[in-house]
């Protein structure tokens, strides 16, 4: 472990505080470290492991596209692109679909397609893109640009133009925003990930797509942790109920290997032709076989445990010394505590519990599949933590 440490400080650039931690393998929701001591995973890879480590579908859909064909670049047709496109679709009502890789290029493709949308039908000029304060589309220069958090804007200008911010939950702000600027797209996350969990409120979503719509504003809604089953539908939007002109996704989209997708209705669908936009390893085989063994078992019985998994993680939070509170939806939740997150983060991992955290809260995104059991032992360990 020392060696291993000293090795990755000097060879790897040195942008990850690490925890003192090497993970080695692992199966489903519990993973081992290199001393062999067992952790419940209550991240899966920062909502990336859907159906956890080691997992047999999964592994078995990659393992049999990877003997067939690995990479072929899309000047060529591949099978597996086709149907997790297909699937997508269905299963959502959108019309078309783009691969890339990740969920910063998803959301760069989406900031390109309401450009590009609104340059066509309009020209040039209206191309500004409102986003809300404490969101994060990515890390790039343009979707740090999209991001409505200053902490991440320092020493990285000049920025993409063309963005502003609009106050989360406040109707007449965003109105004053659309009204007063020439406006290509409202981009949101309906749960603010990165921003602390924050769950956007139902009211104020369906009044921000009416007030988009009604100026042929498109809606993007950014889907890249809370897509994928992680939220008690396969995206979160369905849980609002609205229907998004751009849905960006990526993370638990691939169940472990890297992935993004930008799907669009009837609206954009044709907005993006030839030349336009493209991806070497966008839609690459391998990771679309695993891809589509991960969506199609995303089903509504498997959508009702995650929903019955969020009431048993809330009832046993509830009323516990040093918790003061539990936000977001299905198994994407931030618990705020007492004491600093971080501390508290540290502690379960001393006592074999791997949580994340999101500004002041301790976050939990644990695979979808996770049991009960492990829920309870990860719970009571993160109670132990929270009351110190």
């Amino acid at each position: 472990m020392a060696d291993l440490k000293k090795k990755d400080r000097k060879y790897i650039a040195n942008t990850y505080t690490r925890f003192d931690l090497e993970l080695v393998k692992g199966n489903g929701s519990e993973l081992s470290d290199e001393s062999g001591h067992q952790y419940i995973d209550m991240g899966a890879g920062i909502a990336v492991n859907t159906f956890g480590t080691n997992d047999e579908p999964w592994k078995r859909a990659v393992t049999e596209q990877m003997d067939m064909l690995g990479h072929t670049s899309n000047l060529y047709y591949t099978a597996p692109q086709v149907k997790l496109a297909q699937l997508l679709c269905k299963k959502t009502g959108m019309k078309k679909v783009f691969f890339c890789n990740s969920g910063a290029e998803a959301n760069e493709c989406a900031i390109k397609t309401a450009r590009k949308y609104s340059s066509d039908k309009y020209g040039a000029g209206r191309h500004t893109i409102v986003t809300l304060c404490n969101s994060f589309h990515g890390r790039t220069i343009t979707t740090l640009s999209a991001t409505g958090q200053d902490v991440f804007h320092k020493d990285f200008g000049p920025f993409t133009d063309g963005f502003i911010y609009a106050k989360p939950d406040d109707c007449n702000d965003m109105k004053d925003l659309l009204d007063g600027n020439r406006c290509a797209a409202i981009m949101i996350e309906l749960i603010q990930g990165e921003g602390g969990v924050y769950v956007l409120e139902r009211n104020y979503v369906d009044k921000v797509v009416n007030l988009a719509h009604e100026r042929d504003i498109l809606v993007i809604i950014d889907e890249v942790q809370t897509g994928n089953g992680r939220t008690g539908e396969l995206y979160c939007y369905q849980r609002y109920g609205i229907l998004p002109d751009i849905v960006t996704t990526a993370k638990g989209l691939g169940g472990g290997l890297p992935i993004g997708a930008v799907m669009f209705n009837e609206r954009t669908e044709n907005v993006l032709g030839y030349g336009s936009h493209g991806s070497t390893f966008g839609g690459n085989p391998i990771i679309c076989a695993g891809a589509y063994s991960v969506i199609k078992r995303i089903d509504r019985k498997l959508m009702n445990n995650v929903l019955v998994k969020e009431k048993l993680i809330r009832d046993l939070l509830k009323d516990s010394q040093g918790v003061i509170g539990v936000t977001g939806m299905g198994l994407m939740l931030g618990v705020e505590t007492v004491r600093p997150a971080k501390d508290v983060v540290k502690d379960c991992i001393k006592n074999g519990v791997l949580f994340l955290t999101a500004k002041n809260k301790v976050r939990m995104l644990p695979p979808l599949n996770i049991s009960s059991e492990s829920i309870r032992k990860a719970i009571c360990v993160l109670k132990e933590a929270a009351a110190k």
